[in-house]
């Protein structure tokens, strides 16, 4: 045997939340193409076992393996975490894509509106869909559940098994345009959340309190709050934050927060103009960087932009 001879590459790990459909489902369907060995989780166990045995059906993604996760009860967090540690010891990959809208929509009326998709963008669909989309206490309490104080409890579940990469975790979390600091009107709460020298998790669990305190009071519009999907806004905007403080918090990692691009998925019922193979292509870069990579950081699908 020579004397250098190259070890041949460790399986990598990863888990993949909200991985039964859409964008998630197309993640999994990548990173098992590229070798990794990989844990589609949804939240429903009927639809994850389904996607999960189309996925084998339809090509080389025999190390896809389901396990159901609800990113919102701590039993089925701690359940997940127990199956990684029993099967592979370490996780090298997280891709937190699990997420809902906090609102609930007349879908078909919606498509019926058939808005403009750069209206759509920029934020400016508010007023043209007001009387199709209607948010609750509890349909937005849910989105900060799911898409910020869920994703927070997994990932920090799952640190000790990324601590025991071999390569230095990957951890990628979706996030959306939405969350933009830039698009919050509220020039306090985007100081707090833009300055990550002074920002805390306190703080951000102290912005999420006054956001539901002031939806309750119905002083959305007038105390500064994105008005476009205010929950789901919200969400994403303090995931981005929190992005960064875990960045900071383990600097042997690559974590990062990813638009997608405005994909076609049942998140924006059905109104995007990308496909999922796209819409993928970013968590796929980030959850595959090489060592050294970016991190700390927000992109618009593969290019690094602007908190």
């Amino acid at each position: 045997m020579e004397p250098h001879a190259v070890q041949p590459p460790t399986t990598r790990y990863a888990v993949v939340t909200g991985g039964n459909k859409g964008i998630g489902l197309e993640t999994v369907r990548q990173l098992a193409k590229a070798g990794v060995t990989v844990i589609l989780t949804a939240r429903d166990e009927k639809r994850g076992m389904e996607a999960t045995r189309l996925l084998h059906e339809s090509g080389p993604t025999s190390n896809v393996v389901f396990h159901q996760l609800d990113v919102r009860d701590a039993k089925s967090i701690q359940s997940l975490v127990n199956f990684i540690g029993i099967q592979f010891g370490r996780l090298d990959i997280l891709v937190n894509n699990a997420g809902v809208t906090g609102v609930e929509v007349d879908g078909d009326a919606l498509r019926a509106k058939n808005i403009d998709p750069e209206i759509w963008l920029a934020g400016k669909a508010v007023n043209l869909i007001q009387d199709v989309v209607k948010i609750t206490y509890d349909t937005a309490k849910d989105c900060l559940d799911t898409n910020y104080y869920g994703l927070k409890n997994l990932t920090e579940a799952l640190l000790p098994l990324l601590q025991r990469s071999t390569s230095g975790a990957r951890v990628v979390n979706v996030s959306s345009l939405r969350g933009e600091l830039r698009r919050v009107p509220n020039e306090q709460i985007r100081k707090e959340l833009g300055d990550v020298e002074t920002l805390t998790e306190d703080k951000i669990d102290r912005i999420l309190q006054k956001f539901l305190h002031d939806l309750q009071q119905d002083a959305l519009e007038v105390n500064g709050w994105q008005m476009m999907l205010p929950p789901y806004s919200i969400s994403k905007a303090t995931l981005n934050a929190y992005t960064r403080l875990l960045a900071k918090k383990y600097p042997n990692m690559c974590i990062n927060c990813v638009h997608p691009g405005y994909v076609n998925t049942d998140i924006n019922w059905r109104t995007g103009t990308m496909m999922a193979e796209e819409g993928a292509q970013g968590s796929v870069v980030l959850a595959l960087l090489p060592e050294g990579g970016p991190t700390g950081r927000y992109f618009d699908r593969t290019q690094v932009a602007e908190f």
